[in-house]
């Protein structure tokens, strides 16, 4: 376990991430595999490709989506602090090529914006549905339950433009104690519900993965619709928080697709790691959330692990919209 760290203050910055609401990017290379805590102050980045992101544009071994600003348009942060576990009204606005805050956008998977708060131990996750007013400012209740490292996402597609996904680092300010990442297992609870997950991620293969939900010993079959599917499944590489956001075959109401208790994804995984996968899923009118971590096919085989009792997942936190 890694010393404690004392944050001073709070800071938003830049997040090179993997990914878009809508595709896959390319490989982008190799990720040191590790169930290692990380600390906020070490993240792993080419300098090329901390130059391009800085100047809005992505170096050359960098696919499209991975940065604060792409495409001429930017994620602009503008809360000011952020203090742990307290309610904070979370702005920020997305620019576009003309400097100006876009007010138009497409909808998405049923919203405008989705917004994806992580911790950077990848122990805490949010998804939360921003408001929008007149002037192109976005704002949320953001709820962060301790000090330390966070990412923030920002995923939509703007008004006749391609979908996309900006990041941005945030610090909250206070004692911090990094935690290794929570071990691989293939199921956990949450809420009285169970969810197991079987297949493998093996890099730079569509890989299927099905996630089964019970209650109670019971297969749940009554799954309903959230975000127009049965289930919405996020991905993000240890280390650098590379972003992979999939969707499950089929839809509901389309006449094959079952309400569960069995959730099917394809995705697609740049290079050999761990992953925090982050499955939301609707039942009895609330959304919950199963947190997993997965190793790669490749570097499962590579370092052998004694297998992992079924345990919940110790986290992942709320979801600030799940009434919506």
């Amino acid at each position: 376990m890694n010393a404690g760290v004392r944050f001073g203050g709070y800071v938003l910055g830049l997040a090179v991430v993997f990914g878009g609401a809508l595709g896959l990017g390319k490989a982008v290379g190799p990720v040191k595999s590790t169930s290692e805590g990380h600390n906020a102050a070490h993240v792993p980045a080419k300098s090329a490709t901390r130059e391009a992101t800085m100047a809005g544009r992505p170096a050359e071994d960098t696919p499209g989506g991975l940065q604060v600003a792409q495409s001429g348009y930017t994620l602009t942060p503008l809360t000011t602090g952020v203090r742990p576990d307290a309610a904070t009204d979370f702005r920020f606005t997305v620019t576009g090529p003309d400097g100006r805050p876009v007010t138009d956008y497409q909808v998405e998977h049923e919203k405008k914006l989705h917004l994806i708060v992580v911790s950077r131990d990848l122990r805490t996750f949010q998804h939360l549905h921003p408001t929008l007013t007149s002037d192109g400012m976005w704002s949320v209740k953001l709820t962060l339950p301790a000090a330390g490292a966070y990412r923030v996402f920002a995923d939509f597609a703007p008004a006749g433009g391609s979908a996309m996904t900006l990041g941005a680092d945030l610090l909250v300010a206070g004692d911090y104690e990094p935690k290794a990442l929570p071990a691989v297992t293939g199921e956990v609870d949450v809420d009285g519900y169970s969810v197991g997950l079987g297949g493998d991620l093996t890099p730079g293969r569509s890989s299927r993965l099905t996630l089964r939900v019970t209650k109670r010993g019971e297969p749940v079959t009554d799954l309903e619709p959230y975000l127009g599917a049965y289930g919405h499944l996020v991905a993000l590489r240890a280390g650098d928080l590379a972003y992979l956001h999939v969707h499950p075959d089929g839809a509901p109401g389309d006449g094959r697709t079952k309400a569960g208790p069995e959730i099917v994804f394809h995705a697609e995984v740049p290079s050999d790691g761990d992953y925090r996968l982050f499955l939301d899923f609707k039942h009895e009118g609330q959304i919950r959330t199963a947190g997993f971590t997965l190793r790669s096919a490749r570097t499962a085989a590579q370092t052998p692990t004694s297998p992992e009792p079924a345990t919940a997942d110790p986290e992942p936190s709320g979801h600030g919209d799940h009434g919506h």
